[in-house]
């Protein structure tokens, strides 16, 4: 039997639930403002807020659903970075840190890439990014940080609870070390080799600034 397509226009008949706000969007209805006009004066006579909220307001949720708990006898690793144009150096440090526990890759935010790069960076979206990162066979989740600087991924790394966060040489930061010294992390700092018989690559090198 066929589920009858919810009208997003429609107005309540009874007031089942008892609140003081409903919330509307225009992301899915693509309401008119006759329909606004009269969402509002249903509110108005049941005594309840109408919260118009655009696309914009909405953006960035909902939040992605924390990973389930690892399965790694090892336990979860966490490995963060922009990872704007992916190379073998990119693919060779996730194989590395997948031998440390199922690992988790937080991918910083166009935002936050930009406040760290400056202007012109990065060159693909956080979405595309986040896209490539999780085709790679070694990465078991991916997110996108929510945080800034330095440790965008705070906010991750509080949710997951990770026992080591693993970083390249080039990511290693005070800001890092200090926080996860902090909660008993196991902070660990892999060297920036090539997979035997492959030449050393780098973003800047490809990238040329």
């Amino acid at each position: 039997m066929a589920r009858a397509r919810l009208d997003p226009d429609s107005l309540p008949t009874a007031l089942a639930l008892r609140g003081t706000t409903w919330a509307v969007t225009d992301a899915f209805g693509h309401e008119s403002e006759h329909p606004r006009a009269a969402k509002r004066a249903w509110c108005a006579a049941h005594r309840l807020e109408l919260l118009e909220l655009s696309a914009a307001d909405l953006s960035g949720f909902p939040l992605d659903p924390e990973p389930a708990l690892a399965a790694s006898p090892l336990g979860r690793a966490v490995a963060t970075g922009s990872f704007d144009w992916l190379h073998t150096g990119h693919v060779r440090f996730f194989e590395e840190a997948a031998a440390c526990g199922e690992l988790t890759v937080v991918v910083g935010h166009d935002a936050n890439i930009r406040l760290l790069k400056g202007e012109g960076h990065p060159r693909f979206s956080q979405e595309e990014r986040r896209y490539m990162v999780a085709a790679v066979r070694y990465v078991a989740h991916t997110l996108i940080s929510t945080g800034s600087g330095w440790l965008d991924a705070e906010p991750e790394l509080r949710r997951l609870a990770p026992r080591m966060y693993i970083v390249n040489e080039d990511g290693d930061k005070p800001e890092k070390r200090g926080y996860c010294a902090e909660r008993g992390i196991q902070y660990v700092v892999l060297k920036r080799a090539p997979r035997e018989g492959l030449p050393r690559r780098t973003s800047t090198d490809l990238r040329g600034f």
